[in-house]
């Protein structure tokens, strides 16, 4: 069948604004969104510049705006898509060329939250255990494959780049409530700045672009919660220091 297509393209080398590009390729509606690209690029214009992997939703790389949301283009099928399919890069990070976002800034922020397990404790003679109990706790944030279409649908970011954004908190989750893990004061500090995770305002926008299903927003809370715990905590302590 015929499947009508409306791609952003921009490229640097040439000096014009971005534009937009009517295709129309041949696919099938169990087609994902991924392949009707690759009909593009291999069949109509080989100039088409966007990033892909795995295909499978797990790499995270080809994440995009498909029809005005955040989404990866090897999980969306087209019989699921009204014509014509629009495609943009994601909003609120450069414009490397067409489809592709410069991230460098996403990954320095995942970087700030220490985003790897911190343990202080001599290694032992296989692995650190953990009960299913402990390991539930932040199971869900473990799913992330920081293809940043939280971060890129979430308003506060679009209003200040310097927040570290959803996908950095969930991150943070991950590690925060890790029973092994040694390096929580570290992430909270971080976490407790003027751009860290108090930026949140419970939209849900972070929660409804994750192509992974993760309760973003419940886990920003859940980061919101343990620092007030940690504030309260370390006020008391300081009490009872000056008595």
């Amino acid at each position: 069948m015929h499947i009508a297509l409306k791609i952003r393209r921009y490229s640097p080398e040439q000096d014009r604004p971005p534009s937009w590009q009517d295709v129309t390729v041949e696919a099938e509606p169990t087609d994902r969104v991924l392949d009707a690209l690759h009909a593009v690029k291999w069949r109509h214009d080989g100039s088409l510049a966007f990033r892909r992997s795995c295909a499978h939703g797990i790499c995270g790389s080809d994440a995009m705006m498909i029809n005005g949301k955040n989404r990866l283009a090897c999980k969306v099928l087209i019989k699921d898509l009204r014509q014509p399919i629009v495609i943009e890069p994601m909003r609120g990070f450069p414009v490397v060329k067409d489809l592709i976002v410069d991230m460098e800034g996403f990954f320095n922020k995942y970087r700030r939250v220490t985003p790897y397990l911190v343990a202080q404790d001599p290694p032992p003679d296989k692995e650190r255990l953990q009960s299913p109990q402990e390991r539930e706790r932040f199971d869900d944030t473990t799913k992330c494959i920081l293809c940043g279409a939280c971060t890129t649908a979430c308003p506060s970011f679009w209003a200040n780049h310097e927040y570290l954004g959803p996908a950095a908190i969930v991150q943070a989750h991950r590690f925060l409530f890790d029973s092994r893990d040694h390096a929580k004061a570290q992430r909270l500090a971080v976490l407790n700045q003027s751009s860290g995770v108090w930026r949140c305002r419970t939209i849900f926008n972070c929660t409804d672009a994750c192509p992974r299903g993760i309760n973003v927003t419940k886990a920003i809370g859940e980061v919101k919660q343990l620092l007030l715990h940690h504030r309260a905590r370390s006020s008391h302590v300081s009490g009872e220091v000056a008595k």
